[in-house]
Parts: structure tokens; sequence; C-alpha cells
């Protein structure tokens, strides 16, 4: 036991006293304590729901010979009540010691904290149990169902929704996508994404090329079409043609002033719109230059380093120790960043979180049954700004088209397996398709 027994709350204490075994100090364990269990099943009740920050000094050492017990493939096996000692259920850091879990248990909800940062893998396997609360999810953690709240709001897991095309109508009918190429040796991210956009379902896709780039382009394109644009007017031509309802732009674009002009270009067209990569690397000196002309049919796509360049702010506020009160988490911050800037931010890692200016938010997590680690692969982000570049000239909304390209980008990973490269991504999508039975 952790804590003074003379002042436990009232329902701790009745408890305390039921108890017929012995209890001992947490702080006075030793290793040599351990030896007689070994083999055991040792449960982890000590803190839950309630903790952040770092595990207090004066039992670190009774917990150092615990993970030491787990992370020498002892023979015990370690559950936790609700999340593992020295993990936070708000942002999922184990900012000292934590002692991972094999299985944990959560009651009514799963925690944020079970799906971001260190979360998953400190955890082990997760089953919510319902304990009759008045709306309680369905039990258990398929990587699709829970909500789990933070502050009152409810944050979803991402779940598939893809209706299949319809009959009687045209390629047009599924939109137009344009995936702008970057020079000479910088045309393979612009491809993947186009790949990715034909793949999931857009009518038509062009890659918008410059003229340095139209050979090593041509000589890989043939479902795909191809443009030569040069420079920012012009895409403005080109999208004089109201049937490109979609852009895609910032992969393999490079940093330069053009890339800056091609992005201002887009954002005056009004289309639904993707910025990644170098398209957002490119104001990270002047961030709300860009949020001043993003419109709600956008969405952002940044990895960590170019969300802490976006919003310097929030990334010191996430990588901050937790102090008092609710932790500040991935959640938090990408609700903050779309808000700032008014469309919907796409958070990567394998804790995707995705959020609108609203308040929407929700979790793309890639971790237990749902583990693709393989998608740490140079490429596989430029696929998924292609999955909702077509999905949004398909017509999703940008909340809708980044959550099911998320879901499906790991649906990819899992079909293929072991061995992925970015090329294989797109070559999925049917077989996964097949197996969720979409038309």
């Amino acid at each position: 036991m952790y804590g003074d027994p003379d002042k436990l709350p009232p329902d701790a204490k009745a408890n305390y006293e039921r108890w017929v075994g012995p209890v001992r100090k947490l702080a006075n364990l030793s290793e040599n304590d351990l030896w007689p269990y070994r083999g055991a099943l040792f449960v982890d009740a000590v803190f839950g729901t309630g903790f952040r920050g770092e595990l207090p000094e004066d039992i670190r050492g009774a917990y150092e010979f615990s993970r030491q017990e787990i992370t020498t493939n002892g023979p015990s096996r370690f559950l936790a009540v609700d999340m593992p000692s020295g993990l936070c259920k708000d942002n999922g850091r184990a900012e000292g010691c934590v002692l991972p879990a094999h299985l944990s248990v959560s009651f009514h909800r799963a925690k944020l904290g079970h799906f971001l940062k260190d979360g998953p893998e400190a955890c082990g396997k997760v089953v919510v149990k319902g304990i009759g609360l008045k709306d309680s999810p369905a039990e258990g953690v398929d990587g699709r169902s829970p909500a789990v709240p933070t502050d009152g709001e409810i944050v979803k897991l991402v779940a598939p929704h893809l209706p299949g095309k319809r009959d009687g109508v045209h390629k047009y009918s599924h939109g137009h996508a344009l995936v702008l190429s970057g020079g000479h040796g910088k045309t393979g991210a612009a491809r993947l994404a186009a790949r990715g956009a034909l793949r999931i379902g857009a009518g038509l896709v062009t890659v918008g090329s410059p003229r340095s780039a139209m050979a090593e382009n041509a000589a890989q394109l043939t479902a795909i079409m191809l443009q030569q644009i040069d420079g920012a007017h012009g895409v403005s031509e080109l999208l004089e043609d109201r049937r490109f309802n979609a852009v895609c732009l910032g992969p393999g674009l490079g940093r330069g002033a053009d890339t800056q002009a091609l992005v201002v270009a887009v954002l005056k067209e009004n289309r639904a719109t993707v910025l990644d990569a170098d398209a957002l690397t490119r104001f990270e000196r002047t961030p709300q230059a860009l949020f001043d002309m993003l419109h709600d049919n956008c969405v952002l796509t940044p990895h960590g380093g170019e969300f802490a360049r976006l919003f310097p702010d929030l990334a010191e506020k996430l990588n901050a120790p937790a102090t008092t009160g609710r932790a500040y988490s991935k959640v938090d911050a990408t609700r903050e960043a779309a808000k700032r800037a008014g469309c919907v931010v796409l958070f990567k890692g394998a804790d995707t979180v995705i959020a609108a200016p609203d308040g929407r938010c929700s979790v793309n997590s890639a971790h237990y049954d749902r583990a693709a680690p393989w998608l740490a692969t140079a490429g596989s982000g430029d696929v998924l700004a292609g999955f909702i570049t077509g999905l949004l000239a398909r017509g999703f909304s940008p909340m809708q088209a980044a959550e099911t390209a998320a879901y499906f980008h790991v649906e990819c990973a899992l079909e293929f397996g072991p061995g992925l490269i970015a090329e294989d991504l797109p070559e999925q999508i049917p077989a996964v398709l097949r197996r969720l039975q979409v038309c």
C-alpha cells in the first residue's frame, strides 16, 4: 500500500479494514520480496486515472524492481487497473518510471492515454468493462468503436467510411484531383500522392509538373494524366477549369519562394486543398500568413516537426511536464491548431489526431491489433495526402476525408504487412475494399 491508512477517504478506508491479509508499505518493498512470487499475477492498482507527472521518489525503487521482472521476460504477469502506474491518462506520457502492463482493464470508457504517446506500449492489451454507468460504450477495444472523454467532450476513434461508387455516373462524378509535382529529381512524392488519390476513388487525377520534370513524370504515369504547369500563373490558369475540385501540394515541391507562390495561387481558387510537407514548412517563419489565407475546405497534414514549426507555442505546451489539473495532450494541441488555422488539422503519428475548428476530434490509433510499424517508411505520408485528396475530390467533407484516409492508410499497411514500402500502399486498396465489402 502507498499512503497513510489513517488518512484514507471513506470508501478506501472501508475496504482497507475489510482486507484480511497482510499490508506492507510499498516504499519498503525490496527486490528480494518479489522472488517468492515469481510467476504470480501482479495487480497494479496504486494510481490509476488520477496520476500525472512522475512517480514519487520514495517508491521508484519498488517499481524499478517490478519493471525489471517484466522487461527480463520473467514468468510473472502484470495487470493494470485503468492505467499502469506512472502513465498519465490524459496524454499518455510516461515522464519517469512507468510499470508496463501485459493487460490494462479500464472502466466505462477507454482513456486518451491508452492511445497517445507512450500509452500503447505501456498498456499491453486494453479491455474496457462497463460498470453500469449511463451511456457506457460497448465493452472491448477494437481500434474502432470506443469514445473517450476529455473535459466533457468526446474524442472518437476513427472508423471506416467509404461508400461504393454509384451506378449510372461517369468519371467526373467522382471528382478530378490535381497533384502538384516538384522539379527534376523531386517528382516521386507527387506520383505517390497521385496514385493514392486515384486508388481511393477519385474519377480522374492529374499531376501538374514543371517543364523540367515533364519527361521524368511522363515515363512513370499511365492512368494518371500529366499537365505542364510553370509557376503560380500556370496553376491559376489550369484551375479555371472548375472540374478540378481538389488539389494536393507540398510533397517534393521544395521550400523556395515558388512553393509559397503556388500555395497562394491555389488557396485563392478556394478548392478543397491538402497542404503537406514543403507547403507547410515554407511558412515556418510566418505561419500566420498561411493561416490568414486558409479556408474551411483545407486539410493540413503535419508530422511532429512540421507541427512544431507552424505551432511552436502549442508544441512547447505539449512537451512541457505536467503540473496540476488535466495534462495537456496531443488532442488538445491539435484542437487548438485547427481552431487557429480555421481548417482541419491531421497531426500525424502512430497516434494520429484529427481535429476540426469546431472542436470535433478523433484519434486514428495504429496500436494494439492495428499496430502497423511498417508505415514508418519514406513516402507513406505522401500516399496519405493523396488518399485525403482523392476523398475530397469525391465530395467528402475535410474532416470525413481525413478520418477515412487515415483509417485506410493503416488498413493498407496491415493488408501488406512487413516489407512494406510506400508504393505498396495504394495497391492494397482493392483488397481492403473487398474485405470491408465496399463496392
